[in-house]
């Protein structure tokens, strides 16, 4: 598992893959299989974000603990909103808050997450 915490670059692929996966569920009919099958790996995708996560919060938190802990609780509720939002489509719902709360917390993520000193450090400098 060391290796899996040693870079970013599977964290990345896994939330990469996971939000496409979303979008391709959240596009499709209601009540079709294929978009119950996209859902289905979708959520695998969600448990392989939080391991991989997990795995970064756990090697580098001691560098800054407070920043690296907002980001993990961003990511968890993004991806409860991710989830939510596919949950409350299929049942007919209203989904349009929870897709402003998206957008906005998955940005925030995304954000810190480029800030934070592992990985790509595009805004290193702010």
């Amino acid at each position: 598992m060391d290796a899996l915490a040693s870079t970013t670059h599977f964290h990345v692929f896994t939330w990469v893959v996971g939000i496409i996966l979303f979008l391709v569920a959240a596009v499709m009919a209601n009540g079709t299989k294929g978009k119950k099958i996209t859902h289905m790996i979708a959520r695998l995708f969600y448990v392989l974000i939080l391991i991989s996560g997990a795995l970064l919060f756990f090697k580098y938190s001691s560098a800054n603990a407070a920043l690296y802990g907002v980001k993990f609780l961003l990511g968890f509720l993004t991806i409860g909103l991710m989830e939510m939002v596919l949950v409350r489509g299929e049942k007919g719902k209203k989904t349009g808050t929870l897709w402003i709360l998206f957008f906005i917390f998955l940005l925030a993520t995304i954000f810190i997450g480029f800030y934070l000193p592992i990985g790509i450090s595009w805004f290193a400098n702010l």
